[in-house]
């Protein structure tokens, strides 16, 4: 799954503690099974509404331990029971796709957050479930990396997700208030309105990560340095987009290089944390 769909981070890398790589995957797996149930193929909206229904009740019936066919949703029942894990979060991402299907449109950012907390914020809190990280503070942090990382998503995708999904992530009171319509979007105009919110939208995703950049230098082990690559990438991605002023709805993609800085930064943090150094984030 991970190889069929393009990824900003690594899914279930070896930078993870070897003993939730498995349950990762399976998280993984099943978070892209009921997003493309949202967003793949050419299923219609009543259809699509009614698989997702089904698959929230098939999680509960092997939960339960009644015989399910899906071999994901077997494997996410098994990983919830193993580790004692909350099963809201898988809940809420359900909730959240479900709700891709029949909302188009945000009016402001709080509504946006809102659906973060629901489509994003769940893998995080259960990355700290799995590791016993669990705390206040860290799934408060985590919260704001998962959601920043969202609206990099977003930013990404402007032009693929109204022309491909009919779908607008920027709040409707800001492209009001920077005088940019859904026309800048349908005709990928990147006039001053537009790259003047596009900025908006940069610093304010750069300032939620920022917030919740610490978590990583708490967290101990190869899971820190997983979480301070993940915040070191999201960062490098946010400087990349900086430098798009001719068309804010280019992609901006890692390299290799990029790769390998980021994983650098992650290593060279955890060293200095050793020290009581650590480096704080560019």
């Amino acid at each position: 799954m991970a190889r069929s769909h393009y990824e900003n981070f690594p899914v279930a890398s070896l930078a993870l503690p070897r003993r939730i790589r498995r349950p990762v995957a399976v998280i993984y797996a099943y978070s892209r099974t009921v997003d493309d149930l949202a967003d793949e193929g050419d299923l219609a909206d009543t259809e699509r509404l009614d698989r997702l229904a089904a698959t929230a009740g098939q999680l509960e019936q092997a939960l339960a331990g009644a015989p399910v066919t899906d071999p994901v949703l077997r494997a996410t029942a098994r990983v919830i029971r193993d580790f004692q894990l909350p099963t809201r979060p898988f809940h809420h991402l359900i909730s959240a796709f479900t709700q891709d299907v029949v909302k188009k449109r945000y009016e402001d950012f709080p509504d946006l957050m809102d659906y973060c907390r629901r489509s994003a914020n769940p893998v995080g809190r259960l990355l700290l479930h799995l590791t016993a990280n669990d705390t206040p503070p860290n799934l408060a942090d985590s919260d704001h990396i998962c959601s920043a990382l969202q609206l990099i998503n977003f930013l990404q995708d402007l032009e693929q997700d109204l022309h491909e999904l009919g779908r607008i992530y920027l709040p409707r009171d800001e492209m009001e208030s920077f005088g940019v319509t859904e026309g800048h979007l349908w005709n990928r105009v990147s006039d001053e309105a537009m790259v003047d919110l596009y900025r908006f939208q940069v610093r304010r995703a750069r300032d939620l990560l920022l917030e919740g950049s610490s978590l990583g230098g708490r967290l101990r082990g190869m899971f820190g340095v997983e979480i301070r690559t993940i915040v070191a990438g999201g960062l490098a991605v946010l400087d990349r987009m900086e430098t798009l002023e001719n068309d804010v709805f280019a992609r901006p993609r890692l390299n290799r290089n990029d790769r390998l800085r980021i994983l650098w930064r992650g290593i060279r943090d955890a060293r200095g944390r050793r020290r009581g150094q650590v480096t704080p984030p560019a």
